[in-house]
């Protein structure tokens, strides 16, 4: 480049198109201020390698007070596309250059060497709660007072597989580190059993395949190995077994393989490693989840972290989840037993026994200034809370399903607002325990004695448990301190089936949970990004950008001294590679459209719409609002075209990368789908593999749920447009992304149609005013009877020559 910028050699690839250079440098002006930039780029114009390189810009100059980059996502394959761009800005850095080091946070069962091979007793169900209490008897062993040393407990645990290899038991081929045997041949004629080493993912670790033992006491080695290579004052960067700063980016694969062929424990490193690092990849939880700051990503909340937050379009509603909170039914009554059974050895000490047990209760007590009264006062409460519960849930079916207790297996989910949700007020929980004179000291407390009750009862008990007391009693405090406006509180009551409950308890057919929802998370969300030292904001979708500034917090920031920066850019390739239409069809809503398979003018105007797009050649994506819709449309498609059409239903990640395998391979499909799923956001349909995507409607959520309504009333009184803040602009950036996933490049050429006559044309409930100006520009509007027509007059045109 000509006149190289400082940040030329720090980019990944030839050349910057003129939009990643301008971002590149408002972001960077932007953080060296304290600020923010907040970009919306199309699909296709290099957000992922912009952001990288400001922000290492950033970390790389050395007037600078950046250490790292932190790149939070929320959706997988943007956070792969992270990982790629890192790989390219190091393959492409100049010799004179150390390479990027970076990180990708994944979690406990990703990396655990148990449960990647499910030995030891440890799957990715219970990875969480076997690694806790391994690593509680782990620290006991070697603590102050414990019957041995880290050094022991590694040296007995790779003694084991010496001692095999010395008996002549295992193959002697290829050892790993610390003498473990390896993969190999036997190592002699008669055929010896292959070496019994803890394999992952076919490198050898220098242990036995399930955990071990040290007078009885089950312990980790790998946990142990971490610990032993610690160094005495506490460096936890010191444990780490090989030199981060010369890989490059680790990635969850490759971290397992150096840490369990070390024999340390890959968790462990990953914690130690995230402060070193200069990027860190990883989801929203590792920022605003309060559980997952708290142990393990706290060290990157500072002025010293450039922030990178991707798909930021959906940064409110995943943050409005994560601070979000519900205490389940079972969870009560889990905490009440525990309870119990931490007062129960002082009830029997009472009646003339004297035990260990009581003594260990009192020593605990005391030390955390936890009165045995309150342990009993929270237990009364917490059992007469879930009387309570019971009693308003079988009053409410009893009221709206008279004939619940007949009709079980055929009861939907359902909702119990405690407040009116257009009225904020104090909810019918609250109410109901003050008047049983629960008051403040019992809220309060709940969390205090939830956390003695958990190491009571760890040290009482020797089983892996997650202890329900501690969650229960963070969630009812905070149930009693959080305000009634911006928070609503519910009954919820998920669907299920327990033949073990009583036959005529609803708790047969649903999980109850007192939910304690944030209606507006804008305050955390800016409170958080405070924390950072500057950072950028993206997505393919975040105009309109005034009110995505509010809804995030950061025109609080702005008023703080925070400089936010805006920055907009359309698709800069060729328009004549790509046609735009806005489809003056009826309006796709639910009393124009009635029931799926209902025959009326509305649904046959958007089948022929969608029909005229999908018969065309290559593979077509079809976004309905809801998967309902999307299953009639399949059907009604199928009849008419003759290329195969694929469904996506709700379902898990295995199942829906099986479905985008089957779509790209072959000859043109259609794929329909809905637009609150996860095929028309983040997934790359590069190159040939999408010509065609039409969005039927606007996906607005339903509006007849209770917490739906409380968050609409919540906006109205912030911002005095709760209905289009809250639901309008984010289904509106739903559509959006789907149809940005046609063009992807400069070389790419595919048909773009948003069909709904509110994209069309302004009315009263039309969304047209919020498109961003220049696709409003592009997507002119069309009748029905003209899509053919415009259609094949696009088809007819040359393709123009890609560049940039």
């Amino acid at each position: 480049m000509t006149d190289s910028p400082p940040w030329a050699d720090l980019f990944g690839h030839p050349e910057p198109y003129p939009e990643q250079a301008d971002g590149i440098d408002a972001a960077v002006d932007a953080a060296d201020d304290g600020g923010f930039l907040a970009l919306e780029g199309a699909c296709g114009t290099g957000k992922t390698m912009l952001a990288l390189t400001a922000g290492l810009d950033r970390v790389r100059d050395p007037d600078s007070e950046f250490e790292r980059v932190f790149v939070l996502t929320s959706v997988k394959q943007q956070l792969r596309q992270f990982e790629t761009d890192l790989r390219t800005i190091n393959d492409d850095l100049p010799d004179e250059y150390d390479p990027v080091s970076g990180l990708t946070l994944v979690g406990k069962a990703d990396v655990c060497p148990y449960a990647r091979e499910n030995r030891g007793g440890i799957d990715r169900e219970n990875v969480y709660e076997r690694c806790e209490g391994l690593r509680e008897r782990t620290r006991n062993l070697v603590g102050d007072g414990g019957a041995t040393t880290t050094s022991n407990l590694v040296s007995e645990a790779r003694s084991q597989q010496v001692g095999l290899m010395d008996s002549g038991s295992v193959a002697t081929a290829g050892g790993a580190a610390g003498g473990a045997s390896g993969p190999g041949d036997a190592s002699d004629e008669g055929g010896a059993p292959a070496a019994d080493y803890l394999s992952v993912d076919g490198e050898p670790t220098p242990y036995r395949p399930d955990t071990e033992e040290y007078d009885d006491v089950e312990f980790c080695p790998f946990y142990a190995g971490f610990l032993d290579d610690l160094p005495d004052d506490g460096d936890q960067a010191e444990a780490v077994p090989f030199d981060v700063t010369e890989l490059g980016h680790v990635d969850a694969d490759e971290l397992v393989r150096l840490a369990a062929g070390h024999g340390s424990c890959p968790h462990s490193v990953m914690g130690a490693l995230v402060p070193e690092v200069e990027v860190v990849i990883g989801n929203y939880y590792h920022a605003f989840d309060p559980v997952t700051t708290g142990t393990f990503t706290g060290a990157l909340l500072d002025d010293s972290t450039f922030v990178v937050c991707d798909e930021a379009h959906m940064l409110e509603p995943r943050v409005r989840d994560l601070v979000s909170d519900a205490v389940a039914d079972a969870s009560l009554r889990d905490a009440e037993n525990e309870l119990t059974r931490v007062v129960q050895p002082l009830s029997f000490e009472s009646a003339g026994a004297e035990s260990d047990d009581a003594a260990l209760v009192r020593g605990e007590l005391e030390d955390a200034d936890v009165a045995v009264e309150e342990i009993e006062a929270v237990r009364e409460f917490y059992a007469d809370l879930r009387g309570e519960l019971d009693r308003r849930v079988t009053a409410h079916l009893d009221r709206e399903r008279p004939d619940w207790r007949a009709s079980m297996r055929e009861l939907d989910d359902e909702e119990i607002p405690l407040r009116d949700p257009e009225e904020p007020g104090e909810d019918e929980i609250t109410a109901w325990a003050d008047g049983e004179g629960y008051g403040e000291r019992v809220w309060a407390r709940a969390e205090q004695v939830g956390a003695v009750v958990k190491r009571v009862l760890d040290s009482l008990e020797d089983e892996d448990k997650q202890r329900a007391a501690p969650g229960v009693g963070r969630t009812l405090n905070a149930w009693y301190r959080e305000g009634h406006t911006d928070f609503f509180r519910a009954i919820e009551l998920e669907r299920t089936f327990d033949e073990t409950e009583p036959p005529d308890s609803w708790r047969r057919a649903y999980n109850a949970r007192l939910a304690l929802h944030n209606c507006l998370p804008s305050e955390p969300i800016g409170d958080r990004l405070a924390e950072f030292g500057g950072g950028v904001l993206m997505s393919a979708t975040l105009e309109p950008m005034d009110l995505f500034r509010e809804v995030t917090g950061l025109d609080h920031l702005a008023e703080r001294g925070r400089p936010v920066v805006e920055r907009t850019y359309g698709l800069s390739f060729p328009e004549e590679n790509r046609a735009s239409l806005a489809v003056d069809a009826p309006k796709f809503t639910h009393q124009n459209r009635g029931a799926p398979g209902e025959e009326n003018p509305t649904r046959l105007a958007h089948l022929d719409a969608t029909a005229a797009v999908a018969r065309r050649e290559g593979n077509v994506l079809v976004g309905t609002p809801s998967y309902a819709e999307a299953t009639w449309m399949a059907e009604s498609l199928s009849e008419r075209l003759d290329k195969p059409v694929l469904l996506d239903e709700s379902s898990g990640d295995r199942e829906t990368e099986s479905l985008k395998d089957d779509f790209f391979a072959g000859d043109g499909k259609v794929l329909v789908t809905s637009l609150r799923g996860t095929l028309t956001e983040g997934v790359d349909y590069r190159g040939d593999r999408l010509s065609a995507a039409v969005v039927c409607g606007v996906p607005i959520i339903n509006t007849a749920r209770p917490q739906t309504r409380a968050v609409i009333t919540a906006y109205d009184r912030r911002f005095e447009s709760g209905f289009e803040t809250a639901l309008t602009v984010p289904a509106v950036r739903k559509a959006r992304q789907a149809v940005g996933r046609v063009i992807r490049g400069p070389d790419e050429r595919g048909v773009r149609v948003l069909l709904d006559a509110r994209y069309a044309r302004d009315s009263w409930n039309g969304v047209r005013e919020y498109l961003p100006e220049h696709e409003r520009e592009e997507y002119q509007p069309v009748s029905p009877d003209m899509l053919e027509v415009a259609l094949d007059r696009f088809e007819s045109t040359p393709q123009a020559n890609g560049g940039g």
